[in-house]
């Protein structure tokens, strides 16, 4: 009985036919039945369709075991440090590159640039230019554009723009490269000229123009530019809309998708998640539910990024009952999930849910310092004062979270509140920096609820120092006193506040 020989060409047929049908596990199967007819586009074909499947470790086990490996199998290995963030591993991966004598394309070069950025590798990105120059890459386009980028993540104005000058056939890539890494360095100003003197624009000229200017607060100029699209796609809408609501500016975000809907723009879970921040943002419940229905007809599947803004929305609206419906029809919780329904329950002053919700995460997942921000702030809510000393000593010991000034002014929030003053006083002291105005504010709160005038003058007196104007310093320490019957400093603080034009603050409502 004989057995019939696959040639290469019918092998890289039927791995290439199995990939395109989404049957890695086949492809790879008959890689290993076919050894012998394998060559090096074999390999790396399976290798190339783990990767796009972010399954990182079959493509180390297929790369070690390759008998021969050109630039393009490097290539991948390099690009699956990259997406596991692992620079380091990358760079021995490079040098081990170089050891093997293989020689590196403009593809090595970019990835490698794209890799440190931002890293404490990105020492290298002087050196990776040199290569570069040396090995004749630095024309190219591709490279160019990355050393562009690499350049604004040194915030290197100068030598990004000499990476851009050496280009030698620019493209509109190159351009937006330029455009994009002014932005970052808030030169919105030469971003805006680079952009008026590009030969060529597409979309995403203009989306990275308008996302520049939201990323430098210029939120009106971002629209101006939006306004001026001839043509608009579903991330320039996204970018404008999630600019509003990035600067708070809930309501136009609103508007904005208003209008998106009527120009027929199909929405992606992207834009759906900005939109549901907005409505949380501005407690619009009577929005969101038309939302909700709106997302779930338009087919998008159930993704844990609009689901999680979803939990949010029903959360800070008050819908805590939808919130947690929509919560537990989320099949993998994130951290963020998880953050969203326990800072739900805490925020409406439900600290057993909230404290519940804790420990169901714990059993799947590691918390974060959000995450005891909003557990102590529940802890707070109800006065749970060793409940939330216990959560505050875990932070910093179990999960070795460093406490930050939202967790101190919880804390001296929960002493303050308790009339442990003693406690907050030792919190405030042993601090690693010194108080904002939040921390001393939740202390004088606490000196007005239990009438401590000598520590309600002291507190006054820090808000005052790093904001001379903030009423709250005025009122509350009024509120003492008045309560302790000192008239004579009462007038003096209301003296002092018509003087420099303070307003008392008024309580507000949310009516939708």
């Amino acid at each position: 009985m004989c057995t019939v020989t696959i040639t290469t060409p019918q092998l890289n047929y039927m791995i290439n036919t199995y990939i395109d049908n989404n049957n890695v596990k086949q492809a790879h199967k008959l890689l290993d039945e076919n050894l012998l007819s394998c060559n090096i586009v074999s390999w790396n074909m399976v290798m190339t369709a783990y990767l796009q499947h972010n399954q990182i470790g079959p493509v180390h086990d297929l790369f070690d075991k390759m008998p021969l490996k050109d630039a393009v199998s490097w290539n991948i290995m390099l690009s699956g440090f990259q997406r596991t963030r692992n620079s380091e591993g990358l760079y021995r991966c490079f040098l081990q590159m170089g050891r093997a004598g293989v020689v590196p394309n403009d593809y090595t070069i970019s990835t490698l640039l794209r890799a440190v950025i931002s890293t404490e590798l990105d020492v290298l990105v002087r050196q990776v230019h040199a290569l570069a120059f040396h090995l004749g890459h630095y024309l190219n386009v591709f490279v160019g554009s990355s050393l562009i980028r690499a350049y604004a993540g040194l915030k290197e104005e100068e030598a990004l723009g000499r990476a851009f000058n050496d280009i030698s056939m620019k493209d509109v890539t190159s351009w937006n490269a330029l455009v994009s890494s002014y932005m970052e360095l808030g030169k919105f100003v030469d971003a805006q000229t680079a952009f008026d003197q590009m030969p060529q624009r597409n979309i995403i000229s203009w989306t990275t123009l308008v996302n520049g200017y939201v990323k430098n607060k210029q939120v009106n100029k971002a629209r101006s530019v939006f306004d001026d699209m001839s043509e608009r796609n579903v991330v320039s809408w996204t970018a404008m809309i999630s600019g509003y609501v990035q600067n708070k500016r809930f309501v136009d975000a609103l508007k904005l998708f208003v209008l998106m809907f009527k120009t027929e723009t199909r929405p992606n879970h992207f834009t759906f998640s900005s939109v549901l921040d907005a409505c949380a943002g501005s407690s619009s419940l009577i929005m969101g539910l038309q939302l909700h229905p709106c997302i779930i007809k338009s087919g998008i599947a159930n993704d844990v990024i609009w689901l999680t803004s979803l939990v949010d929305m029903y959360a800070k609206c008050g819908d805590m009952d939808a919130a947690f419906g929509v919560f537990e029809s989320i099949r993998d919780k994130n951290l963020v999930s998880w953050n969203a329904i326990i800072g739900g329950y805490a925020s409406h002053g439900l600290a057993t849910r909230a404290l519940e919700e804790f420990d169901r995460m714990k059993v799947v997942g590691t918390p974060d310092e959000v995450t005891f921000v909003n557990v102590l702030s529940a802890c707070v809510h109800a006065g749970l004062v060793e409940e939330g000393e216990k959560h505050f000593t875990d932070m910093l010991t179990k999960y070795g979270i460093q406490a930050e000034m939202e967790h101190y002014s919880c804390m001296v929030d929960l002493y303050g509140r308790a009339g442990r003053f003693d406690e907050a006083e030792n919190l405030i002291k042993n601090m690693p920096f010194e108080p904002d105005v939040v921390l001393w504010g939740a202390l004088l709160a606490a000196c007005g609820l239990h009438s401590n005038l000598e520590l309600g003058e002291y507190a006054a007196e820090r808000i005052r120092r790093l904001e001379s104007s903030h009423p709250v310093s005025y009122s509350v320490l009024s509120k003492i006193q008045g309560e302790k019957g000192v008239w004579s400093s009462v007038n003096e603080l209301r003296d002092t506040m018509k003087e420099r034009g303070i307003k008392k603050q008024t309580a507000i409502s949310w009516v939708e």
